[in-house]
């Protein structure tokens, strides 16, 4: 008993200690996976999805000065939370008439904001955190919106998905998968994940294990749109899925 106990602290070192490498366990991936995102691809194809058209990255104004630009791209965030591209896409059209900056937004008593973002998910909330949030921007940030994940989800109202979209599409950054209900919910029924997630940072962090991270970028509007058009969150499209036969959750 002694000497096997001795043998399974000999094989136990620290990486980079001993005198061979330590092996490499093998990188799951998903099977299938690469032939069900060119599917994919396939079906989005023509890019015709509300996210398309109307999603965060068609609602800022792209002739205005980058810092302002990037304070319209983070309000669109936090007024896309739990509501249709269709209804932020107007709620930011209503903003940028009225002249969407952080000095704008200062100056606009609460009701008038509430008033024009009506009727997008929760706007009552998202009047209180657009206000906090737009104050925090003067006052820290000179007006413009961090760079930096950590310092973004510090802002009220806005979470992980929000904070990596607005580095992807505000400053150009790829800093993680940003994961809706959409990506969170197709990923589960493609078995993208190892185990069941219950929750979209949880799918972020298991997708983000495998997933080769040039397509951190693109999984975000792929699949939201796909979800948004064929793998619907109540009777999925699945006689109109091109990965039918190679879907786990597909209904034969």
């Amino acid at each position: 008993r002694r000497s096997r106990r001795r043998k399974s602290i000999a094989i136990a070192y620290e990486p980079g200690q001993g005198d061979g490498v330590e092996p490499q366990r093998p990188r799951w991936e998903p099977r299938d996976w690469r032939e069900q995102l060119e599917r994919i691809r396939e079906m989005r194809r023509n890019r015709d999805a509300p996210v398309d058209e109307m999603g965060v990255q068609k609602c800022y104004d792209s002739s205005a000065p980058p810092q302002v630009m990037r304070y319209q791209v983070l309000l669109s965030l936090m007024l896309s939370s739990q509501t249709k591209d269709q209804v932020t896409s107007a709620a930011m059209l209503r903003l940028r008439q009225r002249g969407l900056t952080v000095d704008s937004i200062l100056q606009m008593d609460d009701a008038t904001l509430g008033q024009i973002i009506y009727p997008v998910g929760f706007w009552r909330n998202k009047v209180k955190y657009i206000k906090q949030t737009t104050a925090i921007l003067k006052q820290k940030y000179g007006g413009d919106i961090p760079s930096t994940v950590e310092e973004l989800v510090q802002l009220p109202g806005v979470g992980p998905k929000m904070a990596h979209l607005a580095m992807d599409i505000a400053w150009d950054s790829v800093s993680g998968i940003a994961v809706d209900t959409h990506v969170h919910r197709i990923t589960n029924r493609l078995k993208w994940v190892q185990k069941e997630t219950k929750y979209p940072e949880e799918t972020r962090v298991a997708l983000e294990d495998w997933l080769p991270r040039d397509l951190w970028r693109e999984i975000n509007w792929l699949l939201v749109g796909f979800g948004q058009q064929t793998c619907l969150p109540v009777n999925p499209r699945c006689s109109q899925c091109l990965n039918q036969d190679i879907c786990p959750a597909a209904k034969k």
